[in-house]
């Protein structure tokens, strides 16, 4: 298949362009290489694919319509990973966030509908779950009571994924991503800070006292699922995409010091504002419809994050 990817130089969207262009797939990667996080971080993650088989970047701008009109010409799929993330960014750039995740998503879905694309799978989020008190988090959950701006513009999404849907009849897939980590990962990330800090004997800030709950799920296991999705190509549907284990923070950061071989400092504090207590997925709908079945536990990931920090950054 001949696939348009955004968010290529993004920590999921490199990951996913990686496993397509090793089956042999094409890949037609946007991305803007924008400065929320190291731009550098970005690039070295496009030097792994440049030169690769299929691989073909385009440097631009999804609210641009220009360049995704010349970039979609002739795909069989759209994999719409790009967007704005972290909860706590939104809460100073709201106008970012309602440029990149609305307004470009808006671009996309609009051009693979003028141009009759026969596919379009899209990053959601289990931000979309707002601090339900229901778990684990199934699809049928209401999903009307968002925390923050973030998930607020990923239900706008699925809204307008289904609109489009509903209107022209353009098969829509969402994934509801739960707590990605993974070598490569975002630099804002718990993980990556938590990394960061113990191996340079500086003191971590744990929220919630320690007892936020997540599902933090594998970067290789949510690829498997996004192209999964890729595959089955529904006409519409959602899918959360989620380890289906839940883990204490305290716990995952015993395994992030087991890992860097040290122990962290830790500053312990309340809620953060637009926090959840806790996420868990619910993955049935998921392993009946793709095949998808989470593999990887935090005991086997975070040392492969480790690993990776510590020869990026040779520390």
């Amino acid at each position: 298949m001949k696939i348009l990817l955004t968010g290529a130089a993004g920590f999921i969207g490199f990951h996913t362009a990686k496993v397509l262009l090793a089956r042999g797939d094409e890949v037609i990667g946007i991305d803007n290489f924008n400065p929320y996080y190291d731009p550098q971080l970005k690039e070295d993650r496009i030097k792994q694919l440049e030169g690769v088989k299929g691989f073909t970047l385009v440097r631009g701008d999804i609210t641009d319509r220009k360049t995704v009109r010349g970039a979609m010409k002739g795909v069989d799929r759209v994999c719409h990973l790009a967007a704005l993330a972290g909860v706590r960014y939104s809460f100073e750039h709201p106008d970012e966030f309602i440029l990149n995740n609305i307004q470009g998503t808006f671009e996309m879905i609009d051009e693979a509908r003028m141009q009759e694309i026969p596919g379009f799978i899209y990053a959601s989020s289990s931000s979309i779950y707002g601090d339900n008190k229901k778990l684990p988090s199934s699809e049928d959950d209401r999903t009307d009571s968002q925390l923050a701006l973030y998930g607020m513009t990923k239900k706008n999404n699925e809204l307008m994924a289904h609109t489009y849907h509903h209107l022209y009849g353009i098969p829509v897939t969402g994934l509801r991503f739960f707590t990605v980590y993974g070598p490569w990962g975002r630099p804002d990330m718990a993980l990556f800070l938590f990394t960061d800090a113990i191996l340079n004997d500086k003191p971590i800030n744990v929220f919630g006292e320690g007892k936020m709950q997540r599902d933090f799920t594998f970067v290789e296991d949510i690829v498997a699922g996004t192209i999964g999705a890729i595959d089955n190509n529904a006409e519409e549907e959602a899918y959360n995409l989620g380890s289906g284990r839940q883990e204490e923070l305290m716990d995952f950061i015993t395994t992030i010091e087991e890992a860097c071989g040290k122990e962290a400092q830790k500053n312990f504090m309340p809620m953060q504002k637009g926090d959840v207590r806790a996420s868990l997925a619910d993955v049935s709908k998921a392993k009946r419809d793709l095949g998808y079945e989470p593999k990887t536990q935090i005991k086997d990931g975070v040392p492969k994050f480790v690993e990776w920090y510590r020869e990026y950054y040779r520390i």
